[in-house]
Parts: structure tokens; C-alpha cells; sequence
């Protein structure tokens, strides 16, 4: 299974969009300093997640939220995290 995350960071109210194969690893690295994007917004909290089948669609899936910002709107609005 690949996975499309959402990370929240109380300490700087930023959102964070990754994509990975292993979901658990890849939060432990974020929450352990060991990724230089998200080393500074520690706590992270993992608000949303999404499988896939294939890493080529979990690809595409966080591309298109990372590049069109009303995807990521759309997204935050659906699980009840507004602006």
C-alpha cells in the first residue's frame, strides 16, 4: 500500500502533504527531526490519510493537492478542518 498524509503543526499552524509506503516510519521520521520540510513544525500530528493500491496513484493524488490549492481546500473542508 502507498499513502497520501496530512500533518498538522500546532507550533507553526501549518499543513504538510507527503506520500509514502510505509505511513508509520515516515511519521516517526517527520516527528523525529529527520526531514528537513517538516523538521521545524515539530509536533507534527497526523490529521488525514488516504491508501492506495499503487504508488503511481498515491503519487498523482499529492501532486494534485500540493499543486492546486483548492484540492487542498476542498480536502480540509471535508474533514472538518476549515480556515
Amino acid at each position: 500500500m502507498h499513502y497520501v498524509y496530512l500533518l498538522y503543526s500546532k507550533s507553526t499552524k501549518k499543513f504538510y502533504i507527503g506520500e509514502t509506503g510505509n505511513l508509520k516510519r515516515r511519521f516517526t521520521e517527520h516527528n523525529d527531526g529527520k526531514s528537513r520540510s517538516t523538521k521545524y513544525g515539530r509536533p507534527w500530528s497526523l490529521v488525514y490519510y488516504e491508501a492506495f493500491t499503487s504508488k503511481k496513484a498515491a503519487q498523482t493524488r499529492e501532486h494534485k493537492l500540493k499543486r492546486y490549492g483548492k484540492g487542498l481546500s476542498e480536502l480540509k473542508r471535508r474533514i472538518g478542518l476549515d480556515e
